[in-house]
This record gives structure tokens, sequence and C-alpha cells, in this order.
């Protein structure tokens, strides 16, 4: 790979990215604490909270192997880079990285829908 600091220039963006998710999880972690405490009656909008924290999760994971694998590509191709190596293996290693990166926002979008979704339910007593 010829620009080894290209992944590097990517982390930061995803660091944002898994500060916010991490936010997120901290707050919806606190919002099903408490209606388990006061309202436990509510037990098909506890589940329904329970699957948005579980998809959160999975977000954060899929983000932190981007990182991992934007890291371990960049070390990887500057090492080879600066021993004159050519080593094209790291280009799939940054794949990984894009692609898990992808999975990870994928599911922050499905999260920001089913967030309303239980919001607008929520309001209207359906739950």
């Amino acid at each position: 790979m010829e620009n080894w600091y290209l992944p590097a220039t990517i982390i930061p963006g995803i660091g944002l990215l898994i500060l916010s998710t991490s936010n997120l999880l901290v707050n919806l972690s606190t919002e099903i604490k408490t209606l388990i405490t006061e309202d436990p009656i509510k037990e098909k909008l506890i589940e329904r909270k329970l699957r948005q924290l579980k998809l959160l999760n999975s977000a954060m994971v899929f983000l932190y192997v981007a990182v991992a694998s934007f890291v371990i590509s960049a070390l990887v191709s500057g090492i080879y880079k600066s021993f004159k190596i050519n080593f094209n293996a790291t280009i799939y290693i940054t794949i990984a990285g894009i692609i898990s990166a992808l999975l990870g926002l994928i599911a922050l979008i499905l999260y920001s829908f089913r967030a309303v979704k239980i919001r607008q339910d929520q309001y209207l007593n359906k739950c």
C-alpha cells in the first residue's frame, strides 16, 4: 500500500462515532434500568429497548473492529514501507476495516429509525 498513513487518518472520525455511540449506550442502559425499577409492567417496551441496546452494542463492536483493522493496516504497511518491502495484503485489512465501519454505521441507522418508532409508540401509549 503506497500511502500507509491513509488508514490512520480515518481513526479519529471513527473514534468520534464510538464516543457518541457509547453515550447513547449509557443513556439507553440507564433508561432501561429506570423502566425496570419503576414500571416493570411495561415488559414489551423494556424488551424493545433491550433489543435497541443489543443493536448499539453490535455497532460498537463493528466500530472497534474497524479501528483495529485500520491501526493494523497502517502499522504493517508502515513497517514494510520502512524496510522497502512490497506487501500488498494491507489493502485487504483496510477493506475489512471499511466494511466493518459500514456495518457499524448501518446498525446506527437502524437504531435511529427504531428509536424514533419506540418514542412515537410511547407517546401514543402503545407500549
